[in-house]
C-alpha cells in the first residue's frame, strides 16, 4: 500500500475493532444471537474491505486510456449487500414473534462504522458508535416506559364456570368495560367449564374493576388475570 502506513492500518483497523466490539459487548451482555465476537470480526472485515478497496488496487495501471476500467469502490459496496446474510442468519422466528431484528440492525450498523473507521473517517465512526449505544441502551428503556404508559394492557384472562353455562355473560361484561378480545378459547371439563381470552384494555388500571365484575356475576367460580 504506497499510500498508507502500517501504523495507518493498524490504527484503522484497531479503531474498528475497538468500536464494533464495544456494541457487541453490549449484546453479549444482553444474550443475543450475534455478541461480542461477531460484532468484533464484521467491523474488522469490513474496515479491511475498504481498505484493500481504496488502496489494493494502487498496482494495477487502468482508465479510459489504457482501455481497461475498474472501480475499486465496488468492493466496499458489496459488503452493504453482503452483510445482510448475515444479519438474515440472527433473526429467528418463534411462533408469531420474530427476534433478532435489533441484533440485524447492529450488525448492519456495525459494518458500516469498519467500512468509517477503514477509510479513516474516525469521527463519523465514533459518533455512530456512541448513537448505536445510547439507543441499545438508555433510549430502550425510555421507550419501555413511555409506551408502558400508553399501550393498551393486554392480559389473558382466565374464567371458570360451571359444567355447560354459557360464556355469554362474561363476554357482555367485557364489552361493556370497553374491552377487545383477540381471543378465545372454551374448553369443557367433567366438572368445569374454562373460559380464556387474550384482551386488550384501554387502561391498565381496569384490571382490578374487570376482575371484579367478573367474579361477580351468578356461576363464575374464579377469575384470575395474567399481565
Amino acid at each position: 500500500m504506497p499510500d498508507l502506513s502500517w501504523l495507518d492500518v493498524v490504527l484503522r483497523i484497531g479503531v474498528a475493532g475497538a468500536l464494533a466490539g464495544s456494541i457487541g459487548l453490549e449484546r453479549e451482555l444482553r444474550d443475543r444471537e450475534a455478541g461480542l465476537r461477531t460484532h468484533l470480526l464484521v467491523g474488522v472485515g469490513a474496515a479491511l474491505f475498504t481498505l484493500v478497496s481504496a488502496y489494493g488496487f494502487s498496482d494495477f495501471r487502468y482508465g479510459v486510456g489504457t482501455g481497461f476500467t475498474l472501480d475499486p469502490t465496488r468492493v466496499a459496496a458489496q459488503i452493504v449487500t453482503g452483510i445482510g446474510f448475515l444479519g438474515a442468519g440472527a433473526i429467528i422466528r418463534q411462533g408469531l414473534s420474530i427476534r433478532g431484528l435489533t441484533t440485524a440492525a447492529t450488525l448492519w450498523v456495525v459494518a458500516a462504522i469498519g467500512m468509517a473507521a477503514g477509510a479513516g473517517y474516525y469521527s463519523g465512526a465514533v459518533v455512530t458508535t456512541v448513537l448505536v449505544l445510547l439507543a441499545l441502551w438508555p433510549l430502550r428503556i425510555i421507550e419501555h416506559r413511555v409506551v408502558v404508559a400508553i399501550r393498551p394492557e393486554e392480559g389473558r384472562l382466565a374464567v371458570e364456570l360451571p359444567p355447560g353455562a354459557s360464556a355469554a355473560p362474561v363476554l357482555a361484561e367485557l364489552e361493556r368495560h370497553g374491552t377487545r378480545v383477540d381471543q378465545l378459547e372454551i374448553e369443557d371439563g367433567e366438572h368445569r367449564r374454562s373460559v380464556a381470552a387474550t384482551v386488550h384494555l384501554r387502561d391498565r388500571r381496569l384490571a382490578p374493576e374487570v376482575v371484579a365484575a367478573l367474579s361477580d356475576l351468578e356461576g363464575v367460580r374464579r377469575v384470575e388475570w395474567v399481565p
